[in-house]
């Protein structure tokens, strides 16, 4: 039986059934990657990979990006519960992160060398909220007026993890974890053509501020206006995850977060995320 793909009732997205990751044909793969361009979002439910068996699925997309010291972890936990299973503190650090992932965002702006793309699979889950949204970037920037676009077109923002940190009021040191460094801010386009198919499309989100020639207020509502009318209906697609659930999102044209839950209960997912090409996603 071959594989089965079903567009998501929105601009993006789509869940791949019949299929089992770990033993993928050429065929199959081929498809996949297809999609993967034409859809933004895939999802594939019941997998169950463990983290080996994600890490092997993923190198399909290209190279890992490390998100720990460790060189050979390529797959981590994300996670709100401590080694020893108990929950971790309200004000931890790694928290106080992963409610700053409720914002609109795509990883690693804040990075010299952004994120072409991110696998999560559902290991524990709440009981209730904890989703995940994506945002399709690719649409928003088409249902822009002339104005806007114009607009933009040759504006850029700087990215910084300790910013979109402290808008929560989270104040992190240099180091804290991945993300955190101290490096100068990456200043990337607003606008971003996909270096693939050649689609434009808004790159924005909470990590992005101050856009040169522009006041911090105004630059602070642009970006905000932007954000706020991109996430919309229907340019918005949501997973309510299972256990076993996989996802793989394109980073080069889509916003995503995580909804709200109650952070007494375990939510851990397998996180691995894929490097982009220098070429393209580069910033020196």
């Amino acid at each position: 039986m071959s594989l089965s793909i079903t567009p998501a009732d929105a601009s993006l997205g789509a869940t791949i059934e019949n299929i089992n990751l770990t033993t993928l044909n050429c065929k199959e793969w081929t498809e996949i990657e297809q999609a993967f361009l034409e859809y933004a979002v895939l999802v594939f439910r019941n997998q169950h990979l463990n983290p080996d068996e994600q890490t092997a699925f993923a190198k399909r997309f290209g190279d890992f990006e490390l998100l720990t010291p460790n060189k050979s972890l390529k797959t981590i936990h994300l996670s709100n519960i401590n080694s020893d299973g108990s929950i971790r503190n309200p004000e931890d650090h790694h928290v106080q992160v992963l409610r700053g992932n409720e914002g609109w965002h795509t990883d690693s702006s804040y990075m010299p060398l952004s994120s072409k793309a991110a696998i999560l699979s559902a290991q524990q889950i709440p009981t209730n909220g904890g989703e995940t949204e994506w945002a399709d970037m690719r649409a928003a920037y088409d249902a822009l007026d002339k104005e806007t676009k114009k607009l933009i077109h040759n504006l850029s923002a700087y990215h910084s993890l300790f910013y979109s940190q402290s808008k929560i009021g989270h104040k992190a040191e240099e180091g804290a974890s991945y993300g955190f460094h101290n490096g100068k801010p990456p200043l990337r386009p607003l606008v971003k053509k996909h270096p693939v198919t050649g689609k434009n499309s808004l790159y924005i989100g909470r990590h992005a501020y101050d856009i040169p020639g522009f006041s911090k207020s105004d630059s602070e509502e642009l970006l905000k206006n932007l954000v706020d009318f991109a996430c919309q209906a229907p340019r918005i697609y949501q997973l309510k995850w299972e256990i076993g659930d996989l996802a793989v999102w394109d980073n080069r044209c889509v916003l995503h977060r995580a909804l709200p839950y109650d952070y007494s209960e375990p939510r851990v997912m397998l996180a691995t995320r894929i490097a982009g090409d220098p070429e393209t996603e580069l910033v020196t």
